[in-house]
């Protein structure tokens, strides 16, 4: 699940619009592996990603995986992060190392190793959108988006290798575009994550 930690929505009115989208997706793509909720460290708040995934773990009763960057990147991700009802806790280096490795080729079609083309796909986004933030009269992004965007789609391209498919869940429709959230596009661009398959954008509506 993506989602803003800022999010000022009552987090039960929206965890139950997601279990919703989510349970009708599966049903029209005949999903019938169990599923488990990945969650990616945000510490526990009133409302936010962080009480929106707890709702939504609840909802669907399943447990949850929590991915954390590596101390050495940051120290106070995994130190702050919401453990409640995780049962398996992995760190961004270790999806790293799935990503690479030889036997996930048919993730990366290329002899250059994914995580590098998603690092330069970041970075390049991070450009573009520094770029348009510049023409608007705004500061570059800071340093540390490309950290948790490099985070975002690891995590997403890694699980799907290991599972064989994932279903990346939009908390909102309105993704600001200058979020980390909105970084989801490079995994699209990079043929990583399917649209149709593995996308359930945040509707208000089953129509």
């Amino acid at each position: 699940m993506t989602g803003h930690s800022r999010d000022t929505r009552d987090p039960a009115i929206v965890a139950t619009q997601i279990v919703s989208n989510l349970r009708q997706s599966w049903t029209e793509r005949n999903v019938t592996k169990p599923p488990i909720l990945i969650t990616q460290g945000d510490p526990l708040t009133e409302r936010g990603i962080s009480a929106i995934t707890r709702l939504v773990a609840s909802e669907l009763g399943v447990k949850r995986c929590l991915i954390c960057l590596d101390d050495d990147i940051d120290a106070e991700h995994s130190r702050l992060a919401d453990r409640h009802d995780v049962v398996y806790e992995l760190r961004y280096s270790q999806l790293v190392d799935i990503l690479n490795n030889e036997k996930m080729a048919h993730v990366d079609k290329n002899n250059e190793m994914t995580s590098k083309k998603l690092t330069d796909a970041i970075e390049n986004k991070i450009a573009i959108k520094n770029d348009k933030r510049k023409s608007l009269g705004k500061d570059d992004l800071a340093d540390w988006f490309q950290k948790y965007a490099l985070l975002q789609e690891v995590t997403k391209a890694a699980l799907k290798g290991i599972s064989g498919e994932v279903t990346v869940a939009h908390a909102t429709g309105d993704i600001a575009e200058f979020s980390v959230t909105s970084f989801y596009e490079v995994g699209l661009e990079l043929g990583l994550i399917d649209e149709k398959n593995d996308m359930v954008y945040y509707t208000e509506s089953n129509e």
